[in-house]
């Protein structure tokens, strides 16, 4: 009874002097307003805060607007988003019409003195209401009983994440308004005017995404206590990819570059190429490094700027490797040059040393095998392993011996000077196909 007549006075104290009434007024007023309902008629004798409008009966419809102020911060390694909105709600208590067409704000601590929505943010880590200079409520009430309560409020809500094309991606973020103990027996959740109740998130700049777009949605809670009704604001963010391109993948597209230089000086420069090799090998590494701890917490996710530090550092380390080969081949064929270098009198002394006897019994010992093995060919490469006369163990021996012939082979490199030549065109050509895939995957697919 005491909120009853408490608000009931703050109106008429906004009404005009020839409107305002006496608490002999209200009294009639209370007798010949008041609506008891079956079974409950010592709870409706007035108004009562703590008994939502239509108590019993059906359900409070709720109408929600929005106007986001800002969104201060994204955070991937929280997953979260910081945003300042205001929130307003519309419903109709039956127990607070007046006479007249006229509505009236009321101060904000009167709140405290009427019945109000219990609704809550899903998923919210942290939330304030502003309060400078005074709390940041609003209450204006019509004269068909209808309240408008606004409020407001800087949330933290939690946004999953999937950094799989970070930097390329497009996040989505819900931010859920949900009744805390009214179930949708209770109270009923709409927009007030569709997707033209949201305002000013289009206007938003932040500095790393772009809006792409947003809308709403009606949904429901399904939990164990019942059903609970939601009003959803989906958002698209989508991640600007320039400051990147310009902070990590650009130097790292320039190192590569920079570890082809060896490929134009001479094997026989071992230390300017050694420290082309080395220089680059060390300055990606740092760059990757500094690229993942920004993102220290995320590290379980392979992201695509990952995938492009990899690709480039696999470049830069495979020149590096290409010069050992290089360089070694070299080393080796130089080697073997050596014996058929040496001076003609030293050829000359071994010859006069061969005995002639020696001479002969090796002329008539290769004869033998070749009377004996007439169907197997020797040579430096290959042996015929088709001969009848051999056994299996044999043949086998033969092919695995043929076969290992074949495999050095291909990974003999008979002019070291060639892998510059065909590094010069490969490297570049292959780098090249692989950053045309990368794009295409991480921005069409």
């Amino acid at each position: 009874m005491f909120c009853r007549y408490f608000s009931f006075l703050s109106l008429c104290l906004f009404l005009p002097s020839q409107r305002r009434c006496s608490l002999g007024h209200i009294s009639s007023l209370h007798r010949s307003d008041t609506t008891s309902l079956p079974g409950f008629e010592n709870l409706t004798m007035g108004y009562n805060k703590y008994l939502r409008p239509y108590f019993g009966g059906e359900p409070v419809q709720i109408a929600m607007s929005l106007d986001v102020a800002s969104i201060s911060s994204i955070s991937e390694s929280d997953m979260d988003y910081t945003a300042t909105i205001s929130l307003r709600q519309r419903w109709t208590d039956p127990r607070l019409v007046f006479h007249g067409n006229k509505s009236f704000t009321l101060d904000a601590r009167l709140v405290e003195l009427l019945w109000v929505p219990d609704t809550y943010i899903v998923e919210s880590k942290r939330s304030f209401l502003h309060d400078v200079t005074v709390g940041n409520r609003l209450i204006r009430l019509f004269s068909n009983g209808t309240i408008l309560y606004a409020l407001r409020i800087t949330t933290t809500v939690a946004c999953n994440m999937d950094l799989s094309k970070y930097p390329m991606d497009t996040q989505t973020c819900r931010l859920q308004l949900e009744s805390w103990g009214y179930d949708e027996n209770d109270i009923t959740f709409t927009w007030l005017r569709g997707n033209d109740s949201v305002h000013g998130i289009e206007k938003l700049r932040l500095s790393q995404y772009t809006v792409e777009r947003y809308y709403t949605l009606v949904s429901k809670s399904q939990q164990e206590t019942g059903s609970y009704p939601r009003l959803i604001l989906q958002f698209e963010l989508r991640r600007n990819v320039l400051y990147f391109i310009l902070e990590t993948y650009v130097p790292s597209t320039l190192l590569v570059m920079l570890s082809w230089v060896s490929f134009w000086i001479t094997l026989d420069s071992v230390p300017a190429r050694t420290c082309i090799g080395v220089t680059t090998v060390l300055s990606m590494t740092t760059l990757m490094i500094g690229s993942r701890s920004s993102l220290s917490k995320t590290n379980c996710f392979i992201k695509a700027i990952d995938v492009y530090l990899g690709i480039c550092f696999s470049f830069i380390f495979g020149a590096l490797v290409e010069y050992a080969v290089a360089h070694y081949s070299s080393s080796q064929k130089c080697a073997a040059k050596v014996p058929q270098e040496r001076p003609a009198n030293e050829l000359t002394k071994e010859m006069e040393e061969v005995n002639i006897t020696n001479i002969l019994n090796n002329s008539i010992t290769s004869y033998k095998q070749k009377i004996s093995f007439t169907s197997i060919e020797i040579s430096s490469d290959n042996v015929n392993c088709s001969d009848l006369s051999m056994k299996s163990h044999e043949k086998i021996k033969c092919v695995l011996r043929n076969k290992m012939h074949r495999i050095i082979g291909y990974f003999t490199i008979q002019n070291p000077g060639n892998v510059d030549h065909y590094s010069k065109l490969l490297f570049p050509l292959f780098f090249m196909l692989v950053n045309v895939v990368y794009w295409a995957y991480y921005l069409y697919f």
